[in-house]
């Protein structure tokens, strides 16, 4: 039986992922939060694991990071 993924290894890889890549960007979570349509409350509910992306979110937040979202998918594969 699988547990929360909020809380897992794998998710919290992911967040730190994502981040990273906004950071590198110069995206602060306002102005990614713009890019994708969403309040900034959003980007650190994600980055803080309080909420998980679902498959079509990942895409449109990697699409708005502009970075390959198959990096971060390689990573869950390491965990």
């Amino acid at each position: 039986m699988m547990g929360k993924t909020v809380s897992s290894e794998e998710n919290s890889k992911l967040t730190k992922w994502l981040k990273t890549k906004r950071h590198e960007k110069g995206h602060t979570m306002r102005s990614l939060a713009q890019v994708l349509g969403t309040p900034h409350s959003f980007i650190g509910k994600i980055e803080n694991q309080e909420r998980r992306l679902d498959v079509i979110e990942f895409m449109r937040y990697c699409d708005a990071l502009e970075v390959d979202p198959y990096e971060g998918l390689n990573l869950l594969k390491e965990a």
